[in-house]
């Protein structure tokens, strides 16, 4: 027999545009667009998931197509709406597996037919933004010059990808995240409708959770729902790795105030459960950026800017975080240098063994505190920090950047990029997620490439930063991985678009890059009278006609 079970978020999808939640000007507009009978021929939905999107095409569809709308509302009677379900005049398409040019040429082909019984033939292409551009640019023919009868409504969660000329040719309205207090009245509104025993304190939780979005309230729900005669709050807590309101806010209490030990205690129990530390720093994000604006707001100037600089210093662990060390110390770490009781308990602290914390971690927890509470030993090797401090080994990569740069360019090669592009792949697959150079490599992009040299991009400018300080440790991980030698060089996204952009030019005035022959870093040639230095001018002269001071 088939299961008519039907999870929480289906069941109660919106059918009309009263059931919409949290959207009411979008479908204001979209009702009077009805009511006054001045239908676009294209509209794009943009927002982020679980916000409404697809449901508010499909009802604004089955509206149009109404024989009789009152008010902007379908009329639910005719045999437009009846059949709107199995209409096929309304067309839905799921772009992110639809997303070729044969597609689009398809339904090229079909906007020209009529409909079948419908006032409109209507395209929902939903996740508009995962068309290739081929596709957009079939598309753009369509919307240009489109017939009377067509109407397309695009939807997306990621509108910066859709091509200006597709936007500028459509009428945009943007769906808003919920606010917690409209999830939690649709939550309660759900789970009084299907008899669910939740306590208020967990429903906030949820709602928390879902992060503006209903799909995923509801989601979240229906899997408490269905494991849980009861949820209450623990229940939430302890299913998705989050933390109460309370203990954030006894954190940040005992670091207002200075307590370091009551923050060390919070977090000793913090690390004997599973915790999810992204949800555990939004919510400490979210409790400081409140009192920020209290302190702000009574004058408390010393206080506040304390409270600021600890936001963006948690803000950054995120995207600096080496995924070898644990997030918690992180946070522990930079919460208690806010504090100022009780400095000779912090060198007691236990730190867990094996633990290595990279250049980005040092920026995040700035001396002294790293110095007294990490044995030196185990943050870097001495030659890593010298190289990390040195001015002398930066300038040094900053020439062997462009020497690189421009050999790679010397000798690239298409065939070879494309082999080297696999290759990379495969050295990202073998490198273990504990590795201390995965944070490095595993977003990085082979973008151009010779027999010799790897061109690689990263988005962020300090994995760049990291990446070029260590060349060595990755060349030899990939030789020995991939059974090839190849030399690297790091660069931003920002600055390889410029660099291609110079090259082309160059090319276009037949330039002709010659190789240049890369720098040497030395350490003994910063050591003045070194035995080894000494040594390599006696090899040089001869010894007896060399007076030395």
């Amino acid at each position: 027999m088939p299961n008519d079970y039907k999870v929480l978020y289906r069941k109660y999808r919106p059918t009309t545009f009263d059931e919409i939640v949290g959207q009411k000007y979008s479908i204001e507009m979209l009702k009077n667009a009805v009511k006054n009978d001045k239908i676009s021929h294209a509209y794009i939905f943009t927002g982020p998931r679980g916000t409404g999107k697809t449901s508010t095409a499909k009802i604004f569809a089955k509206t149009i197509n109404c024989e009789n709308p009152k008010d902007g509302i379908p009329c639910g009677k005719c045999n437009s709406c009846i059949n709107s379900n199995n209409n096929a005049d309304i067309i839905e398409i799921d772009a992110a597996s639809n997303n070729g040019i044969d597609s689009i040429r398809e339904l090229i082909n079909n906007v020209k037919i009529a409909p079948s019984y419908s006032k409109y033939k209507i395209y929902i292409i939903d996740e508009v933004h995962e068309l290739s551009n081929s596709a957009f640019n079939a598309l753009l023919l369509t919307l240009e010059e489109p017939p009377s009868h067509i109407v397309f409504i695009l939807a997306t969660t990621n509108i910066e990808k859709v091509p200006i000329t597709i936007l500028s040719r459509c009428q945009r309205y943007d769906f808003k995240k919920l606010s917690n207090e409209e999830l939690i009245t649709h939550l309660k509104k759900i789970a009084e409708l299907e008899k669910i025993d939740i306590s208020d304190d967990a429903i906030e939780e949820i709602a928390y959770l879902a992060e503006g979005g209903c799909r995923d309230a509801l989601s979240i729900l229906n899997q408490l729902y269905t494991s849980n005669k009861k949820i209450d709050l623990d229940t939430v807590l302890n299913n998705y790795g989050s933390i109460s309101m309370i203990q954030i806010k006894n954190i940040v209490d005992a670091y207002l105030n200075n307590q370091f030990k009551e923050i060390k205690d919070i977090f000793d129990k913090i690390e004997k459960t599973s915790i999810d530390y992204k949800v555990f720093l939004k919510k400490l994000i979210d409790v400081l950026f409140l009192k920020a604006i209290e302190t702000k707001n009574n004058n408390q100037e010393a206080k506040y800017l304390k409270i600021k600089d600890t936001i963006f210093e948690l803000n950054d662990v995120i995207n600096k975080i080496n995924i070898n060390v644990d997030p918690f110390l992180l946070i522990f770490l930079i919460l208690i240098k806010g504090t100022s009781e009780n400095t000779d308990a912090i060198n007691k602290i236990p730190i867990q063994e094996n633990i290595e914390v990279s250049k980005s971690t040092e920026e995040i927890i700035k001396e002294p505190i790293i110095e007294e509470s990490i044995p030196q030993e185990e943050i870097e090797q001495p030659d890593k920090l010298d190289r990390q401090e040195n001015q002398d080994y930066k300038q040094y990569i900053d020439k062997l950047k462009k020497v690189r740069i421009n050999n790679c360019f010397a000798k690239a090669d298409k065939t070879q990029l494309i082999q080297n592009k696999k290759s990379w792949d495969q050295f990202n697959e073998k490198i273990n997620g504990t590795h201390q150079l995965k944070p490095m490599i595993m977003d990085s992009i082979v973008v151009l490439a010779s027999n010799e040299i790897n061109i690689v991009t990263n988005t962020q400018e300090s994995i760049v930063e990291m990446f070029n300080q260590n060349l060595e440790e990755i060349e030899q991980e990939y030789e020995n991985s991939i059974q090839h030698p190849i030399k690297f060089i790091a660069c931003t996204t920002e600055e390889w678009e410029k660099l291609k952009k110079e090259y082309i030019k160059k090319l276009k005035e037949k330039y002709v890059y010659q190789i240049m022959e890369e720098p040497i870093y030395s350490k003994q040639i910063e050591k003045e009278g070194s035995n080894e230095t000494i040594e390599d001018v006696f090899t040089i002269f001869e010894k007896n006609k060399i007076e030395i001071q």
